[in-house]
């Protein structure tokens, strides 16, 4: 069964088809078609806090040959959410307004609460965590989201404005790093007892890269490898050497950095990367939606 779901965030705008389905008691997900468009909305917002008019002119078209294409493929449902940057942008209100008006499209704004439950069901309803505990996190252009559960129960989660634009534009304060040192630590004697999962295109890429991808696993030692190497080169190489998208090989070390830092922090020897984004998850929470009617 096809549904459709827009996730905008800081860096990219994604549209992504996938066919949601049971099997053997299991939901499952498979994706149809994928597009990603690198809008950068989060470099306009956190310099400036809006959006500016080139990058709106620009969002506005993503979004037209977004609605144009669900109308072709005619999915059973679609939903479209925006993250970080639209929760921050003054101007964000009067640019949804203008999306909805000309292309009939209603884009809901969730805060990082909302964006990191529909994450942490996905990974949870696909991939059961054989621990007590699971850590889950998302590292985005503008947030980084954590939540920390017990055997299925959310004990506590927190959105960090720590996120790959951010760094990149030295928006970062560095109390931010301390907070999130300090939020994980009340944890600190369940750390041995964590199944850490992690989701973005970053850790995506960086497990394809240095990781184990039978297992979909990353650990700390290929990690930090890879953060060096990467480090090592500039973004013209980058781009050469691992064929990397433009906005892809600028953010790809601040995102190895911000990983790298919780997985030390919480003294993880491995990450596990089941590649379900917040779109995967959008389009689960339709389909689980359409179940029940």
């Amino acid at each position: 069964m096809l549904f459709a779901a827009i996730d905008i965030g800081s860096n990219a705008a994604r549209l992504l088809f996938a066919n949601a389905y049971d099997k053997n008691g299991k939901m499952k997900l498979d994706k149809a078609s994928l597009i990603r468009i690198p809008t950068r909305l989060g470099e306009d917002v956190y310099n400036n806090n809006v959006i500016s008019k080139e990058k709106a002119k620009s969002f506005y078209k993503t979004m037209k040959a977004f609605k144009l294409l669900i109308d072709v493929y005619q999915p059973k449902g679609y939903v479209a959410c925006a993250t970080a940057a639209m929760r921050e942008a003054e101007n964000s209100e009067e640019i949804l307004s203008k999306v909805k008006k000309e292309t009939g499209l209603n884009i809901q704004i969730i805060d990082g609460k909302q964006e990191a439950e529909i994450l942490r069901n996905t990974n949870r309803i696909i991939f059961p965590t054989p621990k007590h505990y699971a850590l889950f996190m998302d590292v985005g252009g503008g947030s980084t989201e954590l939540s920390i559960e017990r055997e299925g129960v959310l004990l506590k989660q927190k959105s960090f404005k720590v996120g790959t634009l951010r760094m990149l534009n030295k928006k970062v304060k560095e109390k931010v790093w301390n907070e999130m040192k300090m939020w994980l630590d009340e944890y600190e004697s369940k750390f041995h007892d964590f199944h850490f999962v992690g989701t973005g295109g970053n850790i995506n890429r960086l497990c394809k890269l240095y990781g184990n991808n039978e297992k979909q696993e990353l650990n700390i030692g290929n990690l930090e490898f890879g953060y060096q190497q990467l480090k090592s080169m500039n973004v013209d190489d980058r781009i050469s050497h691992f064929g990397f998208r433009p906005d892809r090989a600028d953010v790809i070390v601040p995102a190895a950095f911000i990983y790298r830092f919780v997985m030390n922090t919480v003294g993880a020897t491995s990450i596990f990367v089941p590649r379900k984004g917040l779109a995967d998850g959008l389009i689960l929470k339709q389909y689980k939606e359409y179940k029940r009617l």
